[in-house]
């Protein structure tokens, strides 16, 4: 059976049907094969990267057919609330592979200080909606924000994610290829794998790791929503949101506009809040 052919690169509207068709395609392929056909037919291809195990495969596997300047940049969102240990990863990372990653920060913030002045003390708490969009989102209600800024400077229209299927919760039915409702192109290439492959992968090839994963943490984000796994804790991000049953998905990945109403409403509550208690 001869290969489907797409346009180069793939041009929208993407319907369902002609995702359905690339789909079918790349769920026949390795994740290797899969980011090698990433490279020849999306377009605006980029790399957004917490530096999860899985993000970290993708980059040791482009590492090793493409040379830096022909794969896709990395972004990551600096929230101002990752660990350190996660920083030092970024730099080795640049090291290893020779590549340099594009930072973005919430607007007019560079540390934790200019953010609580402009925002608050533990905002994420308070006001989860809205931390959520102000750090991470690509659009804000009451700015321009980070992932936004990336995209647009950058001119971001395909991603490379870490995600997979075997995460569960809102990634079970996860699909090698996607598109939000911006109509941002998502690439899953190790969306078929397990936990246990990755890991395997990971030491085979002795790809550079969050060094908290030694320490009783099973996945890392902001260092005020991550936690140790206790005893009995099930899954492989055991630990993430901590306290928060019903949040499974970083902003990133959240669908847009339903963070846009929600950011809205509670950004109209923060700010009647913080009249109110502003001393007359």
């Amino acid at each position: 059976m001869s290969e489907p052919t797409f346009e180069k690169p793939l041009q929208p509207p993407f319907s369902a049907e002609k995702l359905a068709t690339v789909n079918v395609h790349l769920r026949s392929l390795e994740p290797q094969q899969i980011l090698a056909w990433a490279l020849e037919y999306l377009p605006g291809l980029h790399q957004t990267t917490a530096f999860g195990l899985t993000g970290l495969v993708a980059i040791d596997m482009l590492s090793k057919f493409a040379q830096p300047d022909s794969r896709p940049p990395l972004i990551f969102i600096d929230t101002l609330y990752h660990f350190p240990e996660t920083h030092k990863l970024i730099s080795e990372v640049e090291e290893r592979y020779g590549v340099k990653v594009h930072v973005f920060k919430p607007e007019d913030c560079k540390t934790v200080e200019d953010f609580e002045k402009k925002w608050g003390e533990k905002l994420w708490e308070k006001y989860e909606d809205i931390y959520d969009y102000v750090v991470k989102a690509r659009f804000c209600y009451l700015t321009v924000e980070p992932g936004r800024r990336a995209y647009e400077q950058l001119k971001v229209q395909s991603v490379i994610t870490g995600r997979r299927a075997s995460q569960g919760e809102e990634r079970a039915s996860l699909q090698p290829l996607e598109v939000d409702s911006t109509g941002l192109l998502k690439l899953n290439p190790l969306f078929a794998w397990s936990f246990a492959q990755v890991e395997q992968y990971i030491k085979e090839n002795n790809v550079p790791r969050n060094k908290l994963l030694d320490q009783g943490y099973r996945s890392v984000g902001d260092w005020h929503s991550t936690s140790k796994s206790g005893e009995g804790d099930a899954g492989e991000r055991a630990g993430r949101w901590a306290g928060k049953k019903s949040k499974t998905e970083c902003g990133l990945h959240k669908d847009y506009f339903d963070m846009q109403r929600k950011a809205g409403v509670s950004a109209l509550l923060y700010r009647i809040m913080e009249s109110l208690n502003r001393p007359s």
